[in-house]
């Protein structure tokens, strides 16, 4: 059974997932939506063209809607595909609140759809393997991660335009959150933030750097910063490190290219099992790349509309995920702790 895809949004993340379709076996696409004009790779040049998401909809009444517009967007357009029969795949984060991401879960429920949500790294065997093997370790766990990016030219005009509607802490932990979510099972209790701005190209009320801490139902605890710009610093941009009582797992400073480099914000190169009876590293060679992991996405939510898979927990997981990134943004802009209670 061919699937019809229709992609709205045609940045980095949007060209990939079209890119993915094209090639897919399953796939046709029968629309590709931008609200203004776009280069695109030869092998997209001769699908349909619209600057309306609804009124492509409309027309070309897709299986699957593929949502990679930008987060204020992502709400009203999954739950119209929704309500117009299509199964949706949406880019992180999956809304701009944890109401509106709730509503877009009911409506999934209500309507019968099929909801994926863009956590890349849950389709990448190293990722997997990192949360294996701190799991096999036992909690209560301490989360030290951060990815704080070096961008100029064209990837920090990129960032300033995801600036206007969402802040490097939401846009990239919502990833990272979902790590550690997988590894405790628990549910978040607290958060508290920090932030600041360090540019005058960016809207007074945003933030480029910020950092947080989580506590969880176990006992767990998880430390999460991110920072975009010229004036970040590359010193232990990206650290990747779990420890619990009974020993640590880490991503090693193996394969690490720059800070805007998108394949090295994927890659592990090797992980590091540490306990009191000594050191393993497991090599991970071989890696996908940024398109082989849209590829695996893409694969997996046409798998899970022709299968019929349970998306339930990875749509609770979206949810979460999203919560304590949106509580941290509060937290920096309140400069309060936000109680979540046994939220879940």
């Amino acid at each position: 059974m061919t699937l019809r895809v229709l992609v709205a949004g045609l940045g980095n993340m949007g060209r990939s997932h079209a890119l993915a379709h094209h090639r897919h076996p399953g796939a046709e696409i029968v629309g590709l939506v931008n609200r203004s004009e776009v280069a695109l790779p030869e092998e997209l040049g001769g699908y349909p063209r619209f600057a309306d998401f609804h009124a492509a909809l409309a027309e070309t009444r897709p299986d699957l809607a593929v949502i990679a517009t930008y987060t204020d967007s992502h709400a009203d357009y999954a739950v119209a595909a929704m309500e117009a029969g299509a199964h949706v795949f949406v880019e992180k984060p999956l809304a701009m609140t944890v109401a509106e991401a709730e509503r877009v879960v009911a409506a999934a429920k209500r309507h019968g759809r099929k909801l994926g949500v863009g956590y890349i790294l849950r389709h990448h065997p190293s990722w997997q393997r990192l949360i294996a093997e701190a799991r096999a370790l036992g909690g209560p766990y301490v989360f030290r991660l951060n990815l704080n990016q070096q961008s100029d030219g064209p990837t920090w005009e990129v960032h300033k335009a995801l600036m206007q509607t969402t802040s490097p802490i939401v846009d990239c932990g919502v990833h990272y959150v979902d790590v550690m979510c997988q590894v405790t099972d628990a549910a978040p209790v607290r958060v508290h933030g920090i932030g600041l701005r360090l540019s005058d190209e960016i809207a007074p009320d945003m933030y480029n750097y910020g950092q947080f801490q989580v506590v969880f139902a176990d006992g767990s605890v998880g430390w999460y910063e991110a920072g975009w710009g010229p004036m970040m610093s590359e010193t232990a941009f990206f650290v990747k490190d779990i420890v619990s009582p009974n020993g640590a797992v880490s991503i090693t400073e193996g394969n690490r290219g720059a800070s805007d480099d998108v394949d090295g914000h994927t890659k592990v190169g090797a992980i590091l099992v540490h306990t009191r009876g000594g050191d393993r590293l497991i090599e991970m060679p071989d890696e996908p790349g940024h398109q082989a992991l849209c590829d695996a996405e893409q694969a997996w939510i046409l798998d899970a509309i022709r299968n019929d898979r349970d998306l339930s927990r990875h749509m609770q997981d979206a949810v979460q995920s999203l919560r304590i990134c949106l509580a941290a943004d509060e937290s920096i802009r309140t400069g309060r702790v936000i109680d979540l209670g046994a939220a879940a």
